[in-house]
């Protein structure tokens, strides 16, 4: 069983950063995702990177402002926040998923991961 440790999360203002960071045991499969969720609302697609590199992909809410990326040597992924606004309150999660899907649009799916952190919150205030 792969175990994914998050971590990062907490208080930040509003045009602040964050920096979340997803720990794994060991290797976790083909590619690593990051998804929100905030009170009352669906679990939302955030990024998500293979491990090759060679495919990167962010949903319009968070482009131009997040960063993901990954360190293959400490079996790592990350996501740098900055210019937050308040909408971006809430859990954060990390998965991994071990198929290799022909699209990188198959991977903003919750269903086509096989392994999920605990998520951490961000809180952003005014």
């Amino acid at each position: 069983q792969v175990q994914l440790v998050e971590s990062g999360g907490g208080l930040v203002q509003a045009g602040g950063s964050r920096r979340l960071s997803c720990a794994a045991s060991g290797p976790t499969g083909i590619a690593m995702g990051w998804f929100r969720q905030a009170p009352g609302k669906e679990r939302e697609f955030v990024a998500v990177i293979r491990w090759s590199g060679y495919n990167i992909y962010y949903a319009d809410s968070v482009k131009g402002r997040f960063t993901i990326s990954r360190d293959v040597a400490k079996n790592t992924v990350y996501l740098q926040m900055n210019s937050l606004k308040l909408e971006d309150t809430a859990v954060y999660y990390c998965a991994a998923s071990r198929t290799d899907y022909s699209s990188i649009y198959s991977y903003t799916g919750p269903p086509n991961y096989d392994y999920w952190g605990q998520g951490t919150q961000v809180t952003v205030s005014s």
